[in-house]
C-alpha cells in the first residue's frame, strides 16, 4: 500500500517518507522535507509504476554520469567530433557545474526552470542556456530510453525565444565584392571566387575534389567535407549532397588552378602546399584577412599594428545568397544550392532579401481601387 508518513530522525528533525511497491513488487521509499512533496512525488511514483516506466533512484545514474555514457556512444556511433565538442562543453561547463550530483530521477520540471535561473545568475547568455538544455533533453532521452530515467523533465520547458534583436546577416556590398574579386591573386583567387559564386561552407571548400567538379556541364558537386580536425567525412546533412550550378568565371579561375594545384591522395581543389587539408585559419590569416586590406575594404594606418578585418569569412556564403534571391531563385531553389536542412531555415536567414517593395507598393494601389471602386 502506498503511504506517506512523518518520521523523526535520531538528530530531532522530522521528514516525510513516501512507501510504495515497485512494479516488480519491491517496497521503496523516499524521504522529503515537506509532506507535499512526498505526496507529489508519491502521486507520480504511482503513476509511473501504473504505465511501466518508473525507475527508482537506486537503478539510476547521476546528471553527469549519465551524460558522459551518452557522449560515449555519440562517438561509438560515429557523431562528428565538432558536433560532440560543444556536447561536451555544455556538459562540463554548465549542467555538471548546477546539476550533475543529482540522479535522474531527482529532478523535475521545476528543477529545469530552477537550473535556468541558476546559469542566467551566473551570466550564460539566452543562446547559451538555450543550447544547453537541449543538450540536457537530448541527455534525458538517451537515459530515458535504457531505463535509466522514468520521465524527461526538460520535455515540458518552454524557453521563450527572443527574436525581437536578432540583426540580419551582415555582407559585402556589391561593389566591395567586386574589388575583393577584381584584388583576389594567388592560390587565393580560385577560392574566394568559387566562394562568392556558389556559397559553399568553408567546410565544404576545404573538402572538395577535382572529382566532384564538371567541367563540361559547370557543375560542381558537393559530396563531403573536411572538419575542424582536417577530418574528411560526408556533409552533415542529407540537404548538404547538392550540384551547384557554376558561372564562367569560376570555371576558368578553376581550370587555371588545376595545373599548379599540389597534388595528394585526396585530390583536393583547396588543399595546403602538401596537397593535404587546409586549415581553416590558414584560410583567413593568409587569404582572406589580407586580401580585405590589399582590396582597401580595410585601410592599413602607418606606424599601427595591422587592421582587423571588416568582415569574416563566412559573409561570402551570404553574398552568394543575396545573389540568387537577386538573380530571381525562388526560396525552394535557394534552399536547395545553398544546402539548407529546411525552408525555414532560408526564410530565416534570407526573408526579407525576396522582399519587392515596387511590386508590394502596386499591389496596395490595387487593393485601394477594389475597395474604394
Amino acid at each position: 500500500m502506498a503511504t506517506v508518513r512523518r518520521r523523526k530522525l535520531p538528530s530531532g528533525a522530522t521528514t516525510w517518507q513516501a512507501d510504495y511497491r515497485d512494479a516488480g513488487g519491491k517496497r521503496r521509499h523516499r524521504q522529503f522535507k515537506t509532506r507535499k512533496e512526498a505526496d507529489e512525488y508519491l502521486t507520480k511514483a504511482k503513476s509511473e509504476v501504473g504505465t511501466g516506466t518508473h525507475v527508482p533512484d537506486s537503478q539510476s545514474l547521476t546528471i553527469a554520469a549519465a551524460g558522459k555514457r551518452w557522449l560515449d556512444q555519440a562517438e561509438a556511433d560515429g557523431l562528428e567530433r565538432s558536433t560532440i565538442e560543444p556536447y561536451r562543453d555544455h556538459l562540463d561547463q554548465h549542467i555538471s557545474a548546477f546539476i550533475g550530483a543529482k540522479k535522474l530521477t531527482q529532478v523535475t520540471t521545476p528543477g529545469i526552470y530552477d537550473f535556468i535561473d541558476k546559469m542566467k545568475a551566473a551570466g550564460r547568455s539566452d543562446e547559451t542556456i538555450r543550447r544547453v538544455i537541449q543538450t540536457l533533453g537530448r541527455i534525458y532521452k538517451f537515459a530515458k530510453g535504457r531505463g535509466l530515467a522514468g520521465h524527461n523533465p526538460v520535455a515540458d520547458v518552454q524557453l521563450r525565444s527572443n527574436k525581437r534583436g536578432k540583426k540580419r546577416p551582415v555582407m559585402p556590398s556589391r561593389e566591395e565584392l567586386k574589388t575583393l574579386i577584381n584584388t583576389a591573386s594567388g592560390r587565393w583567387r580560385p577560392l574566394i571566387i568559387t566562394a562568392i559564386f556558389t556559397g559553399l561552407r568553408a567546410s565544404e571548400l576545404r573538402g572538395l575534389r577535382w572529382a566532384d567538379i564538371d567541367f563540361q556541364r559547370r557543375i560542381l558537386t558537393v559530396n563531403q567535407r573536411a572538419d575542424a580536425w582536417k577530418r574528411i567525412g560526408p556533409p552533415k546533412t542529407a540537404a548538404g549532397h547538392r550540384d551547384i550550378p557554376l558561372p564562367p568565371m569560376v570555371v576558368n579561375a578553376l581550370k587555371e588552378w588545376k595545373l599548379p594545384c599540389p597534388n595528394g591522395d585526396l585530390d583536393l581543389v583547396f588543399p595546403n602546399g602538401s596537397g593535404k587539408v587546409e586549415d581553416f585559419s590558414n584560410i583567413v590569416n593568409r587569404g582572406w584577412n589580407p586580401l580585405q586590406i590589399e582590396a582597401k575594404i580595410v585601410k592599413r594606418v602607418p606606424g599601427q599594428p595591422e587592421p582587423k578585418a571588416k568582415y569574416n569569412f563566412h559573409v561570402l556564403r551570404h553574398a552568394a545568397a543575396a545573389l540568387f534571391i537577386e538573380q530571381g531563385f525562388n526560396p525552394k531553389r535557394v534552399q536547395t544550392v545553398m544546402g539548407h536542412s529546411s525552408i525555414q531555415v532560408t526564410y530565416d536567414l534570407y526573408g526579407y532579401l525576396f522582399e519587392d517593395e515596387e511590386k508590394d507598393q502596386a499591389a496596395m494601389e490595387q487593393i485601394e481601387k477594389r475597395l474604394l471602386s
